[in-house]
């Protein structure tokens, strides 16, 4: 068998497309295998480099790899693009991926651990019931100054929509003040979920040596420590 030096691979959901090629670029072989059978197929291969879009499921496919022993670099999507070669298809895509990792200036992306993903998925779940949270009290407030009823933004001035809904003497209909407390008590859902996410948060960053060290610098809390933790690269890689 020929020397095998990269391995592209272009990631997909069932299917994969993979291309093998050698240190010259010559193409050793072009692949498509199940899901099932990829990491059968790489076990069976010499040590090389594995190259994959790093896009959906492509850290949790970096660590399986590496387990197999051999080297995983993640190229950015905008970086491979360049590389495409006339029709894009999968087959292309793979080889734009083994391209554009062979290029000694080309960036790559850390492939990130379980705990590193664990803690990016508190962070965003967090940001998304925030969002949540501050639509639905847009959504009370727009609904509300339909009847005469004005609060400003932000979650600290709920409660003056809260007395007018709760209020029976106000000039809200019984529908809209029914429709209002439903609104209510989503954003009261929201506001405990929320509550608890930080408090993890919180318990996170004080158990992380790294984090507690961030939040000496002024200005930085917990959140936005643990925001560091979890999305920046690894210092090694400036």
């Amino acid at each position: 068998m020929e020397q095998i030096s990269m391995i592209g691979i272009d990631l997909a959901k069932r299917s994969f497309q993979l291309h093998g090629a050698r240190a010259d670029g010559a193409v050793v072989f072009r692949k498509k295998l199940s899901r099932e059978k990829v990491l059968d197929f790489l076990a069976s291969q010499p040590g090389c480099t594995v190259a994959m879009e790093a896009c959906a499921s492509a850290h949790y496919w970096g660590r399986e790899i590496l387990r197999l022993g051999h080297q995983v670099k993640l190229v950015p999507p905008i970086y491979v693009k360049p590389f495409v070669k006339r029709q894009k298809n999968d087959a292309a895509d793979a080889e734009a991926i083994c391209e554009a990792a062979q290029r000694p200036t080309m960036r790559f992306v850390a492939v990130k651990t379980e705990e590193q993903q664990a803690r990016g998925m508190l962070f965003r779940t967090r940001d998304l019931l925030v969002r949540q949270r501050t639509q639905t009290i847009n959504a009370l407030r727009g609904h509300l100054a339909e009847y005469g009823v004005i609060a400003p933004q932000g979650p600290a001035h709920v409660g003056r929509l809260a007395r007018a809904v709760e209020d029976p003497d106000s000039v809200l209909p019984e529908p809209v003040r029914e429709l209002g407390g439903l609104l209510l008590a989503q954003i009261a859902d929201l506001e405990v979920k929320i509550a608890g996410l930080e408090t993890d948060l919180h318990a996170c960053a004080r158990q992380d040596e790294e984090a507690a060290r961030l939040m000496t610098i002024p200005g930085v809390g917990p959140v936005t420590a643990m925001a560091l933790q979890a999305f920046a690269p690894p210092m090694e890689s400036f």
